[in-house]
């Protein structure tokens, strides 16, 4: 019988965060500058830097926002499966619903996932010595 050591939170959003960069790169051949992933009560929520590809650059600069924001749009929208499998495969948990949104003026995308339910975490050692350290005191 073999036993599976869970990750902790900042190991499971370190991972969806390097996953989710590599990803945009080899789909949209742009590399996000940052990607930041974060779990919080059965979501993740993905925050790129400099998530504006050249072509949507290109016709923002031509004066053509609204057809950046449809390309984006459309890109974002047939990405989406993938990325949702992608997310399903790393934190092992069905994905039932993804919001995104991007903002031109700054260069960011966000992105809210909706889990079926949290991911099975492991407490990190360092959180434990915190909780311990707190009870130890509220005994005092």
């Amino acid at each position: 019988m073999t036993s599976t050591v869970l990750p902790t939170r900042g190991q499971l959003e370190r991972t969806l965060s390097q996953r989710v960069q590599a990803f945009y790169r080899t789909q949209l051949g742009h590399q996000p500058s940052r990607v930041q992933c974060h779990i919080a009560d059965g979501k993740v929520i993905i925050v790129l830097e400099d998530s504006i590809t050249k072509p949507e650059q290109l016709l923002l600069e031509t004066g053509q926002e609204e057809l950046a924001e449809k390309v984006h749009d459309d890109l974002d929208k047939a990405i989406h499966p993938q990325l949702c499998a992608l997310i399903e495969e790393i934190v092992g948990v069905k994905v039932i619903d993804i919001l995104s949104d991007a903002t031109f003026d700054t260069g960011r995308t966000g992105t809210i996932v909706v889990l079926e339910e949290p991911p099975q975490l492991r407490e990190s050692h360092s959180r434990r010595l915190k909780e311990e350290n707190m009870a130890a005191s509220d005994d005092e």
